[in-house]
């Protein structure tokens, strides 16, 4: 059973920064793909970034020069490191795993920006 686990959600103020952290569990094999979506209230999700398993990262273009996302292989963990947090930026941010053919997803952090 893979286990997909996010961390480091909370509420920051205007200009604030974030580090999320997600961490997968229970596969034999390498985990492959590993990102982030979000999504905000009223919106449909969307893609934030994604990291290959060879630590390729790729950022959507609205988002880069504030997020930077990374990996560490030796702890099967993905991170989101969020800087000058905007209140559009609010929303549940979803980790996925890719495990060979199959993708898996936590159940969400929060991340609230407001003054």
């Amino acid at each position: 059973q893979v286990q997909v686990v996010e961390s480091g959600g909370g509420s920051v103020q205007p200009g604030g920064s974030l580090r999320l952290s997600c961490a997968a569990s229970g596969s034999d094999a390498s985990f492959g793909d590993m990102g982030w979506y979000r999504q905000a209230p009223g919106k449909q999700r969307e893609l934030v970034a994604d990291i290959t398993n060879e630590s390729r990262p790729n950022v959507i273009e609205p988002l880069r020069g504030r997020f930077t996302i990374s990996r560490n292989n030796a702890k099967n963990t993905v991170y989101l490191e969020m800087s000058a947090l905007l209140p559009e930026d609010t929303a549940v941010y979803t980790c996925f795993v890719r495990e060979s053919w199959r993708f898996h997803w936590g159940n969400g952090t929060q991340v609230t920006v407001s003054s």
